[in-house]
């Protein structure tokens, strides 16, 4: 590592410049979901390609059958620098509907809250612009203090990650090569809060399966059949019930093949964080956990696999009453994977475990909704231990190692197409209200960030 204070004090007398910068990239309408704004989604690409080849980059616009990639490269100080490839999307969100907005989206400006906190507002500053700029100008400020960067970099922005991406994996299996490196920054997750930095370690993966159970050949009277034919229902709400034990364990063999226990050292830091089943539950009306026992609301929502019942159908559901055992019945049923679980194995799991419930005169039907891993970053990996490190060295307190308890699709995309692992890293704020009217970033995240990422570099550098 080296004094790194300098570059410190550079980008603090160059933020009003990069404000500026910011302005402008958040001026251009770059909604990727809208076909009307494919010009201004180009014209991002543009700028930052401009952007990033006057900081010394290699930079190019990358066409794809959607909006077009962000490619740029920048040798590291040393021949044997570590190689980090940084991830951001310049696209944004709509901002329908547009009288919910108090300003302009795409007028950018300082706004002082109630308190004096100050907040940058306009669509996209959070969510990704504004955090992938604080990269950017990181690097600005460590090349005008030392006329390199410590470590080498790739950087892939793309412009389709609110529109789902459709361009991605394409993109990433042509270029594989090109953009494979040590490790992938990723700058598109939150702070725990507003004085306390996270990286995300892990992030639950996904199995989802809907079932249809069919048993008669048609609806059929209570009256006359009730007692002696199959019902449908009873068979799937006794599929469901069993699926977890009374200690809140689900039941499917293998189920926890590959789950481990997350570090006492690193349970002990989430229970310093203040978040209780009261807390968590009570913004929802609740107050009592309903996972496994013995677990807190944290562990149960980063580290502990689930098993969901997101919807059933069957039978007279309208207004009124109607006396019929239903022909049909369906449950969409999803399950939150942790560690090494695989998505696979989770499936046939569930499947075989349906089968040997279903009666011989009844039959079912499985409709696969996708699947993907867990992604688990190591909680002793030297990379996320000089970032943790780094970060606590910024802010008022200490940096925490979180889970996340959805999905992104790029870090799982990196694992499995470039063999990289990711450091999650971001400065967004939960009351930033992204995807929503008046977003906002906060001034003081959107500073630190760039900051953070200024000592997350020098860092990563070291030996």
């Amino acid at each position: 590592m080296t004094d790194i204070s300098a570059v410190l004090d550079s980008a603090d007398k160059a933020l009003p410049q990069s404000l500026d910068r910011l302005f402008d990239l958040v001026r251009i309408r770059s909604i990727s979901t809208d076909p009307a704004y494919k010009a201004e989604c180009r014209k991002a690409a543009e700028w930052l390609v401009q952007e990033l080849t006057a900081l010394g980059f290699t930079a190019s616009v990358r066409d794809t059958p959607g909006h077009p990639m962000v490619v740029a490269h920048h040798a590291g100080a040393t021949a044997n620098a570590p190689h980090a490839l940084f991830y951001g999307h310049y696209d944004v969100q709509p901002v329908d509907p547009l009288n919910l907005w108090e300003n302009d989206p795409f007028a950018p400006a300082i706004k002082e809250l109630d308190g004096g906190r100050k907040v940058i507002t306009g669509r996209g500053t959070s969510d990704d612009k504004g955090q992938l700029l604080t990269f950017v100008e990181a690097c600005r400020a460590y090349k005008a203090v030392h006329g390199s960067l410590p470590i080498e970099i790739t950087i892939l922005f793309e412009g389709e990650e609110e529109s789902g991406s459709p361009s991605l994996k394409p993109f990433l299996l042509a270029n594989t090569e090109e953009l494979k490196a040590d490790y992938a920054l990723v700058c598109d997750t939150s702070m725990w809060n507003t004085e306390t930095p996270a990286i995300a370690a892990a992030l639950r993966g996904l199995v989802g399966e809907e079932i249809t159970i069919t048993a008669a050949d048609r609806d059929l009277h209570s009256g006359l059949f009730g007692g002696a034919a199959a019902n449908p229902i009873h068979i799937l709400v006794d599929i469901l019930a069993g699926l977890h034990d009374e200690t809140g364990r689900i039941t499917l063999p293998g189920f926890y093949d590959g789950v481990e226990e997350t570090p006492a050292n690193i349970k002990a830091s989430w229970e310093t964080l203040g978040r209780t089943a009261e807390s968590f539950l009570g913004e929802v009306g609740l107050s009592i956990p309903s996972g496994e026992k013995g677990r807190s609301v944290l562990e149960l929502t980063w580290a502990r696999p689930t098993a969901e019942v997101n919807g059933i159908t069957g039978g007279y559901t309208g207004e009124g009453f109607k006396t019929v055992i239903a022909a049909k019945a369906s449950a969409k049923v999803s399950f939150r994977l942790v560690g090494d679980q695989n998505p696979a194995q989770i499936r046939e799991s569930f499947r075989a475990y349906v089968r040997s419930k279903i009666p011989a005169d009844c039959t079912v039907d499985f409709h696969e909704h996708g699947g993907s891993p867990a992604i688990q970053l190591s909680y002793d990996s030297p990379v996320l231990t000089k970032a943790k490190n780094a970060l606590s060295d910024e802010w008022p307190k200490p940096a925490v190692v979180i889970g996340m308890g959805g999905s992104i699709p790029i870090v799982g995309d990196f694992q499995k197409m470039l063999g990289m692992d990711s450091l999650l890293v971001g400065f967004g704020l939960t009351d930033d209200r992204i995807h929503s009217p008046n977003e906002k970033y906060d001034l003081n995240s959107f500073h630190k960030g760039i900051r953070s990422w200024i000592r997350i570099l020098d860092a990563l550098a070291s030996s």
